[in-house]
């Protein structure tokens, strides 16, 4: 097998499945009938945290004495969790990232490898019926966001809005998607000849099952395309935000508003948000700076009123985001009953890089919320991440760093 074949396929693959988010094993959507009201489910990663005395209640349980979440129009459809944090993280940097949605231990190791994230499993469940299995979305383009494949390797997220867009409701370049198909069709067959020459040559078992999940994946992908080829997307009277005064802000906004198109065109039903801290300046209402520098605050109160700025701005959409999801009606509930929001960090404290007592809301999902839930003892997130792939009829006993499902989240 000569090497610049093997060169081609590595880099034909890496950018199919960079372009597309849709790696999944497909099933046929003909045989499955859609819910009037189906679950989904959306992760955002705020990778500096939230600075905590503004975050936490004043009065145990009770969300309006929490300087940033008393502005929230649906507090009394959250849930905010103590006491949650992930092993082997007592050492990590930025890169506890990486971590967010696997668990992976020791992300800042040289020899560290990841694991599958939550989202991944559940779009094996929940994305079988919709255009996009899930979408991987992040604010800046760094190249890795908060999804990973099983073999741990990240998938690449979209951060321009207006791609984003055009992939759900634009109109498709046909000749530009059948061109496409016969480039993937072509790798599909090679992949094909190369693992029938690897299994003759009794070749490395890992060598051999990366190239049976590339396989899987590209013929995956391949049908879901065919199928969704001449079936029209949704119409939506919406526009992009062209806000240049404040382009952080902005950015957030539409990627918030995508999210909830996205969900309600039914046109997935898993996403993942990193909102990862840009290098350098940024700008939101009341303050241009470095976010990092500014998480970095070490209770110097000029640096920490810059951060709440910030902080503040962010809230200020999620709160929205909720409030729009809690305004579209699906029956006799709403479009944020029928779906689960999880809002929270790699950091508890961006300021020291800790990793204990993680910010984690839970919102939406139809559930009994208790308002503020103080866990006895430190808790493996794992646990909630556990819990919510029950919740959504994935039996597994185990995820990450999981002990048990504590059954937190009441229906």
């Amino acid at each position: 097998m000569k090497s610049n074949r093997r060169n081609f396929l590595k880099g034909s693959i890496a950018s199919s499945l960079a372009l597309s988010p849709l790696i999944l094993n497909a099933q046929d959507t003909d045989s499955v009938e859609k819910s009037d009201s189906p679950k989904r489910i959306i992760f955002i990663c705020n990778s500096l945290g939230f600075y905590a005395p503004n975050l936490l209640p004043k009065t145990a349980g009770d969300l309006g004495t929490s300087d940033y979440l008393k502005q929230i129009k649906t507090v009394n459809k959250m849930t905010l969790f103590e006491n949650l944090y992930h092993p082997g993280m007592k050492t990590s940097n930025h890169d506890s990232e990486k971590s967010f949605l696997t668990g992976g231990m020791f992300p800042e190791s040289s020899t560290f490898k990841n694991t599958i994230s939550v989202d991944q499993l559940l779009a094996r469940k929940l994305g079988t019926e919709t255009r996009f299995p899930y979408l991987n979305l992040a604010i800046s383009d760094r190249g890795w966001g908060s999804s990973w494949n099983e073999m741990g390797s990240p998938i690449p997220p979209l951060h321009d809005e207006q791609l984003v867009f055009n992939r759900l409701f634009g109109k498709e370049d046909q000749h530009a998607v059948e061109l496409q198909l016969q480039k993937d069709q072509a790798i599909i067959e090679c992949l094909r000849r190369d693992i029938s020459f690897l299994k003759r040559q009794d070749a490395d078992p890992s060598s051999l099952n990366a190239y049976l999940t590339n396989l899987d994946h590209l013929e995956a992908q391949f049908e879901r395309q065919m199928y969704w080829l001449n079936k029209a997307k949704p119409q939506i009277n919406h526009s992009l935000s062209k806000d240049t005064q404040f382009p952080f802000s902005t950015k957030l906004k539409n990627l918030l508003d995508l999210s909830r198109l996205a969900f309600q065109t039914d046109s997935t039903r898993v996403i993942t948000l990193s909102l990862e801290f840009i290098e350098g300046a940024i700008k939101v209402p009341g303050v241009t700076g470095s976010w990092h520098s500014f998480s970095h605050h070490a209770n110097k109160k000029n640096l920490l009123t810059s951060l709440e700025h910030i902080e503040q701005n962010i809230l200020k959409h999620l709160n929205q985001f909720l409030f729009d999801m809690d305004q579209i009606k699906e029956g006799d509930r709403s479009l944020l009953d029928n779906t689960t929001v999880v809002i929270g960090s790699n950091f508890g404290d961006a300021s020291n890089h800790t990793h204990n007592n993680l910010p984690i809301i839970i919102a939406g999902g139809g559930y009994k919320h208790d308002s503020h839930r103080v866990l006895e003892g430190p808790t493996p997130l794992c646990n909630l991440y556990l819990e919510l792939l029950n919740k959504h009829d994935i039996d597994m006993g185990k995820f990450g760093s999981s002990k048990k499902n504590m059954a937190l989240l009441k229906s």
